[in-house]
């Protein structure tokens, strides 16, 4: 009996030494690609923002200069300048997204972002922090985590706060905005983040493992670990791709196309300009930190602040193509949820923007 138990004692202390070496090596790798990605490039946008108060021009262009309709050359020239600014993050937000899947292991993934409660959504959104990803490259990480039972709150508020509580946007606001601005976005994109991750866990409550839940996914998780880890990655990586990629190049070139009737510059401040800009901004997609020039741009143009208030907190929250990229990781009600979440705080925000700003 002794000889068993010591036998099991070194098989479980293996184990464990291997868990801990594999969440390591995630760790390193995350490290190392947002360390080239955004940590060291965004350390030099900051010390510009802070001596020039740009971080350069709109991706939308000149809000005056807008053509009338739709045409294929303007969504391949946004398309174009889109992806040349967010290829490498969303490289990097696939491979870890599918990393997520087979480094880190379901049962300590569980722990600390599974359950129903706020804790996980908070989790969710501090994990979010070091990232610094704009919604469509935090999506699949999202995505990656869904698919380990991670729940739908805690994944949510990691989406979500990528964008909205991204600490490099919040510097670079603060020297070109101003500080106004960042409490605006502070404010409401925690409220944003955490309150929408907290609804939807309750929403989910119950539902998330059907019985046995903790011995079924155990069971599943084991057998999964136990095959070789370049056919699981393998694997992982194909089926994120397979979700990812068509959806986010196809709804990319659309809004493209569409940018030119999405965001009319006018001088009004009236409510159906301002659910004009909040509905246009939870669908358009930008590259991080790409809605301080645009504000910046509207608001010389002549547009109130109220719709700009608006788009502070749509424009980087969520986007079609993130909304497809997850669109099979939530159920629908959760997805209709977020965007509705997003809609409703940005005219809070345009509303509380119009006074204060």
């Amino acid at each position: 009996m002794s000889q068993s138990n010591g036998l099991s004692l070194r098989h479980e202390s293996q184990n464990t030494a291997k868990t801990v070496a594999l969440v390591l090596i995630f760790v390193l790798i995350a490290a190392a690609g947002l360390m080239y990605v955004k940590w060291w490039p965004y350390y030099h946008k900051a010390l510009t923002s802070a001596t020039s108060h740009s971080i350069g021009s709109s991706i939308l262009g000149d809000p005056a200069g807008q053509a009338d309709s739709p045409t294929w050359n303007g969504a391949w020239e946004y398309a174009r300048k889109y992806f040349k600014s967010v290829w490498k993050a969303a490289v990097l937000g696939i491979l870890l997204g599918s990393l997520v899947q087979v480094l880190i292991p379901v049962r300590w993934l569980q722990r600390v972002l599974g359950g129903s409660r706020f804790k996980s959504a908070f989790y969710g959104g501090i994990v979010a922090l070091p990232g610094m990803m704009c919604t469509c490259c935090a999506a699949p990480i999202a995505a990656g985590l869904r698919r380990k039972n991670v729940s739908a709150g805690a994944a949510i508020s990691f989406w979500l706060g990528n964008p909205l509580l991204n600490p490099a946007t919040l510097i670079f606001m603060t020297f070109v905005l101003s500080w106004k601005f960042t409490v605006l976005r502070i404010v409401f994109g925690a409220l944003l983040t955490f309150g929408t991750g907290y609804i939807a866990n309750r929403m989910m409550k119950g539902k998330e493992v059907e019985a046995p839940a903790e011995m079924q996914v155990q069971e599943s998780a084991e057998t999964e670990e136990s095959r070789p880890f370049w056919l699981r990655w393998a694997k992982s990586l194909g089926s994120m791709l397979v979700q990812v990629v068509p959806s986010y190049l196809a709804a990319v070139l659309v809004m493209g196309a569409l940018k030119v009737w999405l965001f009319p510059v006018t001088e009004g401040s009236g409510f159906l300009i301002l659910l004009l800009f909040a509905v246009a901004g939870a669908l358009f997609v930008i590259p991080t930190a790409a809605e301080i020039p645009i504000v910046q741009s509207f608001l010389a143009a002549g547009v109130s602040t109220a719709p700009a208030a608006a788009l502070l907190l749509t424009l980087p929250a969520i986007s079609l193509p993130s909304l497809l990229m997850v669109f099979k990781s939530f159920p629908r009600k959760i997805i209709a949820f977020v965007l509705g979440s997003v809609i409703i705080v940005g005219l809070l925000s345009g509303f509380v923007g119009a006074i204060a700003l």
